[in-house]
């Protein structure tokens, strides 16, 4: 009996070894893109859900309603210059992102609180109006390829989220 238990203990032990060294492939992995614009050096951290055969945009990702704009921990935002944000100033510093998807315009909102979970056990949002730094309109453009996995990526003009059929694109100056 003690020889069975020690060698299942022993199989567990090895087994959890393992899953810790490997890892466990995440559902929505960590991704960070980064980019220069205009001399300020910009990084948004996300967690980058799957499409997963579902619709997304006005079913999984409700129309109207404030997003986490990716997935696990509210997404961030951080320049480490002062830039413009379709037009609006926006001080050096951490933020998250947060939006509210339409099916023709998208708010962007950029939020002073950082290191929060995206959402609520009730599955609403973290994002706290009063701490809103700013919010913009943007609009929505059907995407030329298809995304399984939400990306963000940064170029010259700004940053662009793209996923499933979508690419919603921020101005940034």
């Amino acid at each position: 009996m003690k020889r069975t238990t020690f060698i299942r203990s022993l199989f567990l032990g090895l087994a959890l070894t393992c899953m810790a060294t490997v890892g466990w492939s995440q559902a929505s992995p960590a991704a960070t893109a980064t980019g220069n614009i205009n001399g300020a050096n910009i990084s948004i951290k996300y967690s980058s859900p799957s499409v997963k055969g579902r619709a997304i945009w006005g079913a999984l990702v409700p129309y109207g309603k404030t997003w986490r704009a990716g997935a696990n921990q509210a997404t961030v935002l951080e320049t480490d210059k002062d830039i413009t944000v379709e037009g609006k100033a926006l001080a050096a510093g951490k933020y998250s992102i947060y939006a509210i998807p339409g099916e023709s315009e998208w708010t962007i909102i950029i939020n002073s609180q950082t290191g929060q979970w995206g959402i609520t056990r009730q599955g609403e949002t973290t994002a706290d109006p009063a701490k809103d730094v700013l919010r913009v309109t943007v609009k929505p453009a059907k995407s030329a390829t298809m995304n399984e996995r939400l990306v963000y990526t940064i170029n010259a003009n700004g940053f662009v989220l793209s996923w499933e059929n979508l690419d919603v694109p921020v101005s940034i100056k």
